[in-house]
C-alpha cells in the first residue's frame, strides 16, 4: 500500500507560556504550514471549559483558518450537536460554505465535550437546547442536512407550509461526517448512508470494530456513495527518536490526567514535563496511551502511519500533532507540531 493521503486534527492547545490569542495565532501558522505541504483538510474540536483546549467554538476557528489559507478543507472535529440547535449548526456552515465553497467540511458528534456542569450551561443556561438532546441525535442529524440543502426545507405550522432555509441563496452545501467512538454513530453513520470518522486518536479500542459495523451495514445516500472513511492518529515526529519522545511528553501527562482525574492545566513545556514523576499506576496508563501512538523519526512515523491505514483499509489519515514546546520558544507558534507537520509533509 502506498502512502496514506494526510489531514491534520487541531484541538488548539493552550500552553503554560500562551494566551489564548498566541494559542489561536499558533494553530493559523501551522495550519497555513498544512496547507502549503498539501495536508487534504484542516479540522478542529470542539471542547470546553479545558485550560489546555482553545478549540471552544468550531465555527469560528474555521472562519479564520479557512480565511488564512487557500486550498485545503477546513472543518469540524467535530461539532457537538447536542450542544446546539440544529438551525444555528446548519446557519453556521452554510454560511462558511457560501464563502469558502467546496473547502468546508461539517463533522457532527454525539458527546458533550466537556464536564456536566459545563454541558448543561451549554444546553440549558440560556433556556435553549432540550434536556434530552441526545437522545434525538439522529433527528437532528437529519435536520442539519436538509436545511443547508440549496432548497431548505418546509414546516408545516398553523395549517400552512414555511419555508426554512439555512442561508439565502445557497449554491452548495458543506460536507457532512458522522464521528463518534462507539457502535452507535458507527450503525447510525451506516444507515444514514454518511461518511464517518472514529475517533481512534483519542481511544485506541474498538476501531477495527465499530468500521467494520459501519462498513457491514453501510447503504448509499446522495451524501455518499460507499463506505467513505480515515484514521486519526496522535502524532509525533522529530529528527531523532528522542526529540520525538520528549516533545510528546506533555501532551501524554495531559491525557493521564484526564483518565486519571487529576489536574486540568496549561500545557506543560517538554522541560517542566520531564520533571513530573507519575505514580506506578498512572505510568501504566500512560504506557498504554504511549503505544498506540506513532511517535518517532520520519521513516519510522511514516511507515507506522502507513501500516496503520492498511490495517484499518483507509486511503487517508488524520494526524493530530501532539508535539510539545520547549522552554522560550515563540508563544505564537508550535515549532514541535510544525515540526512534525513538515517531516510528514
Amino acid at each position: 500500500m502506498s502512502s496514506p493521503i494526510l489531514s491534520v486534527l487541531d484541538l488548539v492547545p493552550v500552553r503554560s507560556d500562551q494566551s489564548t490569542g498566541d494559542a489561536i495565532r499558533a494553530s493559523i501558522a501551522l495550519a497555513r504550514a498544512a496547507d502549503a505541504l498539501g495536508f487534504r483538510r484542516y479540522w478542529v474540536a470542539e471542547h470546553h471549559n479545558m485550560p489546555a483546549v482553545a478549540a471552544t467554538n468550531p465555527p469560528v476557528l474555521i472562519a479564520m483558518i479557512a480565511a488564512a489559507t487557500e486550498r485545503i478543507r477546513v472543518g469540524s472535529g467535530g461539532v457537538m450537536l447536542p450542544n446546539h440547535a440544529p438551525l444555528v449548526v446548519a446557519e453556521q456552515f452554510a454560511l462558511l460554505e457560501a464563502v469558502h465553497p467546496g473547502r468546508i467540511d461539517l463533522g457532527l458528534g454525539r458527546a458533550p465535550g466537556s464536564d456536566p456542569v459545563t454541558s448543561w450551561a451549554l444546553r440549558h443556561g440560556a433556556g435553549g437546547v432540550e434536556a434530552d438532546a441526545a437522545a434525538h441525535f439522529p433527528e437532528y442529524v437529519d435536520n442539519v442536512i436538509a436545511m443547508m440543502e440549496p432548497g431548505g426545507v418546509s414546516l408545516n405550522a398553523g395549517g400552512r407550509s414555511y419555508p426554512l432555509k439555512a442561508t439565502p441563496s445557497a449554491i452548495s452545501s458543506a460536507a457532512v461526517w458522522l464521528l463518534g467512538s462507539s457502535d452507535f454513530s458507527a450503525r447510525l453513520a451506516a444507515a444514514k448512508g454518511l461518511p464517518y470518522v472514529f475517533a481512534h486518536h483519542f481511544s485506541g479500542n474498538g476501531t477495527a470494530d465499530a468500521l467494520a459495523l459501519y462498513r457491514d451495514g453501510f447503504q448509499a445516500s446522495d451524501l455518499a456513495d460507499r463506505p467513505t472513511t480515515f484514521l486519526t492518529i496522535n502524532v509525533s515526529v522529530a529528527p531523532t527518536q528522542a526529540e520525538a519522545e520528549r516533545r510528546a511528553l506533555p501532551q501524554l501527562l495531559a491525557m493521564v490526567a484526564l483518565r486519571t482525574g487529576g489536574e486540568l492545566r496549561p500545557q506543560l513545556s517538554v522541560e517542566a514535563a520531564e520533571q513530573v514523576v507519575l505514580p506506578p499506576e498512572h505510568q501504566g496508563v500512560l504506557d498504554a496511551m504511549r503505544s498506540r501512538w506513532v511517535i518517532g523519526t520520519p521513516d519510522q512515523a511514516i511507515r507506522q502511519i502507513t501500516e496503520l491505514a492498511e490495517t484499518f483499509d483507509v486511503d487517508e489519515v488524520m494526524v493530530h500533532p501532539v508535539s510539545g514546546a520547549l522552554e522560550g520558544e515563540d508563544p505564537t507558534t508550535s515549532a514541535g507540531r510544525l515540526q512534525t507537520l513538515s517531516l510528514l509533509g
